[in-house]
C-alpha cells in the first residue's frame, strides 16, 4: 500500500510513545510503506521550541523492531527548523549547503538509519542562491543517503527552476511535490489557514503536473483536519462559499452509495485522481487509521469521479 503516508508531525509530542508506537505497527500490519517526517516535527507543540521529536520517537520504533526497516520507506524534510526558539518563520535554517548536509546527519542519526528514501526541501529559502540547494541535494543523492528528492510549499515557477537548473547541471532534480491538498476548494483569492504562502495546491500546479508525468503529488491535510466528519473541527472561512455546499453534497451522495463516509470518499478521490495524490494523514486513533487505509482502497466509478470532479 504505497498511495497513503502516515504523517508522524506528532509523534513524541502530542502523541507520546506509547500511541505513537501502536499506530506505527498498526499502519505497518496493514500493509503500510510511507512515513512522513521532518527534521523541524514538531518544534512548536515541545517546549523547548525546536523539532526532532517525531524522528527520534521513529529511530526509537525502527530499535525495537528489528526488520521492519526494510519493509517501510521514510520521507523527512529539511528547511524549516529554527535556529531561535519562539521565532518562526524569520529564523528558518534555510536550505544552505552547509545546512542540507547538517540536517540529513541529524534526521538519520535520531532515525538510526543510513538513508532516507525521499528527502524535502520543506520550503523555498530565498536568502541561498537556488544553485547551491540544487548541489547540495544532489550529493545526497549520488553518495547514496537519500533515494529522490522532493519540495513542499514551493511556488511553482520556482519548482520548474529547480528542475531546470539541476538539469542544466546534470544533477539530480525534484521529482514530487508536497502541498495542501483536499477535496474541499477554497474560495478564489483566498488559500487554505496554512503557514506557507505557497503551500495549497492550485490549478497551476495541477496543470503543471499534467505536463510532468515524472513527478509525482504528495498531500498534506487532505481531510482538513477532520472537518468533514466532526462538528467540533468546522471548516474554514475561505471554505465558506456555494461551491462547497454542492461539492458536500455529491461527496454525502456516493459515500452513500458506497456505504463509507465523507473521510473515505475523499481519499478514494485523491488516490484514484489524475494527477493521484499520495495523501499524508495524520491520526491520533487506530480507528482513524483503519478509516484511512478503508479510504485508500475504496474503488469508486467513473461515473462517481465524474460527478465529483463536475460539482463546482
Amino acid at each position: 500500500m504505497e498511495n497513503l503516508a502516515l504523517g508522524a508531525m506528532l509523534f513524541g509530542t502530542v502523541h507520546d510513545e506509547r500511541r505513537s508506537f501502536e499506530l506505527l505497527d498498526r499502519f505497518v500490519d496493514a500493509g503500510g510503506v510511507w512515513i512522513d517526517t521532518a527534521n523541524c516535527y514538531s518544534f512548536w507543540a515541545d517546549p523547548s521550541g525546536f523539532g526532532g521529536q517525531s524522528e527520534t520517537v521513529l529511530g526509537r520504533w525502527l530499535a525495537r523492531r528489528p526488520g521492519v526497516r526494510d519493509r517501510i520507506r521514510i520521507s523527512t524534510k529539511v528547511g524549516c527548523e529554527p535556529t531561535e526558539a519562539g521565532r518562526f518563520p524569520e529564523t528558518a535554517e534555510g536550505l544552505s549547503a552547509k545546512v542540507v548536509k547538517s540536517g540529513i546527519e541529524g534526521s538519520l542519526r535520531r532515525l538510526g538509519t543510513d538513508h532516507a528514501e525521499l528527502y524535502w526541501a520543506h520550503k523555498p529559502d530565498p536568502l541561498t542562491p537556488l544553485e547551491e540547494t540544487v548541489a547540495a541535494l544532489d550529493e545526497l543523492v549520488a553518495a547514496g543517503t537519500v533515494g529522490r528528492l522532493g519540495c513542499s510549499n514551493y511556488p511553482t515557477w520556482q519548482i520548474e527552476q529547480a528542475r531546470r537548473t539541476a538539469q542544466v547541471q546534470g544533477r539530480t532534480g525534484f521529482t514530487a511535490i508536497q502541498q495542501q491538498y483536499s477535496y474541499l476548494r477554497p474560495r478564489p483569492a483566498t488559500r487554505p489557514s496554512v503557514v506557507h504562502r505557497f503551500g495549497a495546491v492550485t490549478g497551476e500546479v495541477l496543470h503543471y503536473l499534467e505536463h510532468h508525468p515524472d513527478m509525482v503529488l504528495w498531500a498534506y491535510t487532505p481531510l482538513l483536519g477532520g472537518s468533514y466528519t466532526r462538528p467540533d473541527k468546522p471548516l474554514q472561512a475561505e471554505y465558506d462559499h456555494p461551491g462547497t455546499t454542492r461539492r458536500l453534497q455529491v461527496l454525502d451522495d456516493i459515500a452513500a452509495e458506497t456505504d463509507s463516509g465523507r473521510n473515505r470518499v475523499v481519499l478514494a478521490w485523491m488516490t484514484g485522481g489524475s494527477p493521484a495524490a499520495t495523501p499524508i494523514v495524520g491520526v491520533s486513533t487506530v480507528q482513524q487509521l483503519d478509516e484511512a487505509v478503508a479510504g485508500v482502497t475504496l474503488q469508486l466509478t467513473a461515473g462517481q469521479r465524474e460527478r465529483l470532479d463536475g460539482a463546482v
